[in-house]
């Protein structure tokens, strides 16, 4: 055979002669089919036959002086160019030899299938396909449902031409590929009928922060062009890796996508586009069942590049469902090489110009954004609000929270820097400004701002956008100081980017039910109570009728801390249960038929107390339930559980017997179950509670405020708040010292570590065993706290 070569006679070594995608076809027949892979059968046309076909044509000494003397900036050049070399490869014949050859090897394909003329598909291969530094992904045609020897060999000659598509040839260019020295093979392969079912792409790595801990696996009913080209937005599964080789179903996402067209078999040997039914576009188009063996093959076939380079080698993977059998095949597996493997960089900004500052109050994180003023008094004037402006209000509510993701930046009338304005913008990674007393009324829409929190305690609006300077830190370079600094984390999709950093100290259960779900868990349960039509309808409506409300709730919130325990695995990631107050809660869809209205809600039916009541209990059950299947469906054992709010030992019991009848008994696979200490009560009775619990949390924006006896979100008192005030250094020491009494783990999750470089020496100073901040404050607090640790080296060397 001189020109075609079966698949099973090919393996990776032969990138030169059948090009990169046809010899990974190979290596995958020879040695993944044994291991029970399916790969539907084929061919390649060597990239020999290519060079003859263009050499026979006479085409190469009018190709590729054209193309070298050719101006990539004359884009009218570039098209007629490219139109011309293209047209002369299609409609120069195949050397017979060639053409004999090629047919004698899809009649034997076909006839194989028990077909005279079977479907096929024709893809490109191009010899320096899949290297290291470029991986031509996209660069050449395919072409689907080719069937007889007239479309074939139009179908092969059009495949060779595509070597020279516009795209194609500046993408040479600028990656330094000589024209000369890239040549063409083509893949001929049996279809296989996913029009009649699903298809997709496999990563066995996360594309955009380069984590190799995950699968993740897109899918759309149809023929697969439709996702490799971007034609749909498909439907996305995420499995974790460690868990799964454990022998868990550790599917962590499930995410419908809208699918609004299928690509399916035309009635002329082609393919044609149709919208898909409305009825199929919410429902996902793989089974559990089939993302698991997905999901195996994609391992096994990274396990086998990997040992074949030496190095890890994560894989691009095209997959396809056959409608008839339903069998699953694996159409094409090559080294990922677009998306480069990167370290999660920290950000640090500062301003390079000045200018008038417009309002000022506290700042929240240290970014700067700028863009254009909106000021939004109500829900009501959120339909305003556009991606990239800077949201001024009075203040906040949690279901502000999908436009809050879309600001440049948030400035607040009222509130300090705990706030749900500061929490919320902190957890998003963006600027916010609180307490400016006067911004909605000095700010007007429209007027272009910087907001810049990178200049200490004051944060300010000035006129106009400013010059900043944003830079990147490997956090590989930071000092490691003897006190673990860990993260506060909300936004699964953050997760990954972030999954090199030290593991979760505090994961809060509101922030991923105020995003993930946005309904209150008991119009969950109970939907005959909620009395707003419109509100019944819209829940509803978001839940879908695919399954039961409970289930929706449960899997969307065990979905969104799963993301998070996934990326940091196998390191710790606690789980504080939901601690809304009355009033955000009401806020949420169908919250105002459960939620009574409370005159300080900062102290009223708020964390533990719900746990156990009647008027939460079924609430609560769901979340329990989310987080048991987190731990043991998933096997993502690293999440620990934390109770907010806890006022009495008495509540401590009824809400760990509430866990044990919810399948979260303390011990039980090595679950641990932590309680914050943000109550004078924890601090007074922190023996005790030390008996009930494996750690303590110190919560210092409640326990400031209920120390001192100061509302933390007034302005009017905020001068007074302060986490180092003696009553709270006293307070902290004290429950420090009684955690260890017991042998059990105290760390602090409040934003004072951050804020105040001393209070992250005293905590250092009593031995706290874990201080967790948001990705902002990690490097300063982490300096801080070496700083603090070289200096007692030195005061120890010297005594």
């Amino acid at each position: 055979m001189n020109y075609a070569i079966p698949f099973e006679h090919m393996l990776l070594a032969d990138i030169a002669q059948v090009g990169g995608k046809n010899a990974s076809l190979g290596e995958l027949t020879q040695a993944l089919t044994p291991r029970g892979i399916a790969v539907p059968r084929g061919f390649a046309l060597t990239a020999r036959a290519f060079n003859e076909h263009v050499a026979n044509a006479g085409l190469v000494e009018h190709i590729y002086p054209a193309l070298e003397a050719l101006d990539l900036d004359n884009v009218e050049a570039l098209a007629k160019l490219g139109a011309a070399i293209r047209r002369s490869i299609c409609e120069a014949p195949l050397p017979q030899a060639i053409e004999q050859e090629l047919l004698a090897a899809y009649l034997e394909l076909s006839r194989s299938y028990g077909e005279d003329a079977t479907d096929v598909a024709v893809r490109s291969s191009a010899t320096a396909e899949d290297l290291p530094s470029a991986s031509f992904a996209g660069q050449q045609e395919s072409y689907l449902n080719v069937r007889g020897a007239p479309a074939l060999l139009e179908a092969v000659r059009s495949c060779m031409a595509s070597l020279f598509t516009d795209r194609a040839i500046v993408y040479r260019a600028e990656r330094g590929f000589d024209h000369r020295q890239v040549s063409l093979s083509v893949g001929v392969q049996k279809m296989v009928r996913s029009d009649l079912a699903s298809a997709g792409v496999i990563f066995t790595l996360d594309t955009e922060s380069g984590c190799q801990d995950v699968v993740i696996i897109t899918s759309a009913w149809g023929l697969g062009e439709s996702v490799v080209k971007g034609r749909v937005n498909p439907d996305e599964f995420w499995v974790h890796k460690p868990t799964f080789r454990q022998g868990f179903a550790s599917i962590i996402r499930r995410e419908a996508g809208d699918k609004v067209v299928t690509l399916e078999y035309g009635p002329a040997g082609d393919t044609r586009e149709r919208p898909t039914e409305e009825e199929l576009r919410p429902v996902l188009s793989l089974k559990d069942a089939d993302v698991i063996t997905l999901t195996r093959w994609a391992l096994a076939i990274e396990e086998h590049y990997s040992a074949k380079a030496g190095r890890p080698m994560p894989m691009d993977i095209e997959w396809a469902k056959d409608g008839p059998t339903g069998e699953l095949y694996i159409v094409q597996a090559r080294p990922e090489t677009v998306h480069a493997l990167r370290a999660p960089q920290l950000e640090l900004f500062a301003l390079k110009g000045k200018g008038k500052v417009r309002v000022h109050g506290k700042s929240v994180g240290s970014k700067i954004g700028s863009g254009a003023v909106r000021v939004i008094r109500s829900a009501a004037e959120l339909r305003s609000f556009r991606p990239g402006e800077v949201l001024v209000a009075p203040m906040t509510d949690p279901d502000w929270e999908p436009v809050l993701r879309k600001a440049a930046a948030v400035v607040t009338d009222q509130g300090g820097r705990t706030c749900h304005a500061a929490i919320v913008s902190r957890e998003l990674g963006i600027p916010c400004v609180v307490g400016t007393h006067d911004g909605t009324s000095i700010l007007r829409d429209g007027e272009l701002v910087t907001v810049s929190c990178a200049e200490g305690d004051d944060g300010r609006v000035y006129e106009g956008q400013l010059e900043f300077e944003r830079r990147e830190l490997d956090p590989q370079s930071l000092p490691t100081p003897r006190v673990p600094v860990m993260l506060n984390v909300a936004n699964p999709q953050d997760a990954f980017r972030l999954s090199r950093l030290p593991g979760v100290g505090l994961l809060r259960v509101e922030f991923v039910v105020g995003s993930q779900i946005g309904v209150h868990p008991m119009a969950i349960v109970h939907p005959d109570r909620v009395r707003d039509p419109a509100e019944l309808a819209t829940i509803f409506a978001r839940v879908g009728d695919l399954q039961t409300p409970q289930e929706w709730f449960v899997s969307r919130m065990a979905s969104g801390v799963a993301q998070i325990a996934a990326a940091f695995y196998p390191r710790d990631v606690i789980v504080r249960f939901s601690d809304f107050k009355t009033n955000e809660y009401a806020h949420l869809l169908g919250g105002a038929a459960f939620e009574s209205t409370e005159d300080n809600p900062m102290i009223g039916f708020r964390g533990a107390s719900r746990y156990y009541h009647e008027r939460y209990r079924a609430g609560f059950a769901l979340e329990c339930q989310a987080i048991e299947r987190v731990r043991n469906t998933m096997g993502l054992r690293n999440v620990k559980v934390m109770i907010p709010f806890c006022r009495t030992l008495t509540e401590a019991r009824q809400v760990l017997d509430e866990l044990t009848k919810n399948g979260l008994r303390r011990g039980d696979h090595g679950l641990e179950v932590y309680v914050m200490c943000e109550i004078p009560s924890n601090v007074l009775l922190a023996d005790e509670f030390a008996q009930l619990f494996d750690g303590f949390s110190i919560g210092s924006n409640d326990l400031t405020q209920l120390t001192l006896g100061i509302d933390r979100d007034s302005a009017t008192l905020a001068p007074l708040f302060d986490e180092r005030d003696p009553a709270l250094l006293k307070s902290i020491t004290q429950v420090v010292k009684a955690a260890h009494r017991h042998g059990r783990k105290i760390g602090i999750c409040g934003q004072a570590p951050s804020d105040h470089p001393d209070f992250a020496k005293f905590l250092a100073e009593i031995g706290i065993d874990s201080i967790s901040v948001t990705s902002d404050a990690l490097p300063q607090v982490r300096e801080i706290l070496a700083n603090a640790d070289q200096r007692l080296d030195q005061r120890g060397a010297a005594e």
